[in-house]
């Protein structure tokens, strides 16, 4: 299994980057708005919706949501001063809204799941609420300074990816070897919260050495750990919050498409909390 991570990891990282720093911004939105249009296929049947039919409509449902969002607020609108677009900032507060929610969904596991066990419809509102707003962060992020340094927001969003990646690397080898005790063995049996403490001392590692790189402020300090750390721990919480739906639906992974990682929705479940997290604390902390 991690022979096969290692490999499918080896040839999406540098689709990743290209993506990141070699795509225009109009292309770039193009192909995040496919990866989570898969990701919207990967999550119907894990709210119950089985036929090929009933699932093409639900990711239908999200493109058009996806496209509204890039029709009424072109990426170069996104960004107004150091403000968002108000269509923007409350796309994204109502993601930052969903995790808080998702969270302690995830702490009162198994009791929480009386609020859409037995209603298809709540569920799917999740799947909305989930990756409408991650796709918001990613875009707004990618656009940060793009007229001033068209790079500036790749660097971000990779500082981003960084950071989960850490926190997910991190984790297996410390819960592989010192992993005793049970983060939420209701909800992911194999995390442990010594997996949880190594995967933010990594990440913590990654903001060191970033802050040293790029010479962040003092005075920025308190705000830029902060908006780190937050991301970090929101990111184990998208997580949990999968794999909490995938429990219910009696399902290992959400797809079969990347070997060792499962589906797509696998491996962006944390980006989808981090990125809406990171926005919202970046507007109110270091713009």
């Amino acid at each position: 299994m991690l022979k096969q991570r290692l490999i499918t990891a080896l040839i999406l990282l540098p689709l990743a980057l290209y993506c990141v720093f070699g795509l225009a911004l109009e292309w770039f939105t193009l192909v995040i708005s496919v990866v989570m249009l898969g990701a919207a296929w990967e999550w119907s049947p894990i709210i119950g919706l089985q036929r090929p039919y009933s699932r093409a409509l639900y990711t239908f449902s999200v493109a058009v949501l996806l496209a509204a969002l890039q029709w009424w607020v072109p990426v170069e609108q996104i960004w107004q001063e150091h403000s968002l677009h108000p269509i923007y900032f409350w796309t994204l507060i109502a993601g930052g809204a969903w995790w808080v929610v998702a969270t302690l969904m995830v702490l009162n596991y198994p009791n929480s799941r009386r609020m859409w066990a037995r209603t298809r419809s709540i569920a799917g509102v999740f799947g909305y609420l989930i990756l409408v707003p991650a796709a918001a962060g990613m875009f707004a992020v990618r656009s940060l300074n793009y007229a001033e340094d068209p790079l500036f927001g790749g660097f971000v969003l990779l500082f981003i990816l960084l950071l989960v990646w850490a926190a997910d690397v991190g984790a297996y080898f410390a819960g592989v070897r010192y992993g005793r005790n049970k983060l939420m063995p209701a909800v992911s049996p194999g995390k442990t919260m010594e997996g949880l403490m190594g995967g933010i001392a990594l990440a913590f590692v990654v903001m060191m050495v970033v802050a040293q790189w790029v010479q962040v402020p003092a005075a920025q300090y308190s705000g830029y750990y902060f908006t780190g750390l937050l991301t970090v721990v929101v990111s184990v919480f998208g997580d949990l919050t999968e794999s909490m739906f995938k429990r219910c639906a009696g399902v290992k992974d959400s797809g079969k498409l990347l070997p060792g990682h499962g589906g797509l929705l696998d491996r962006i479940d944390s980006l989808t909390a981090a990125l809406p997290v990171f926005t919202l604390a970046y507007l109110w902390l270091l713009a």
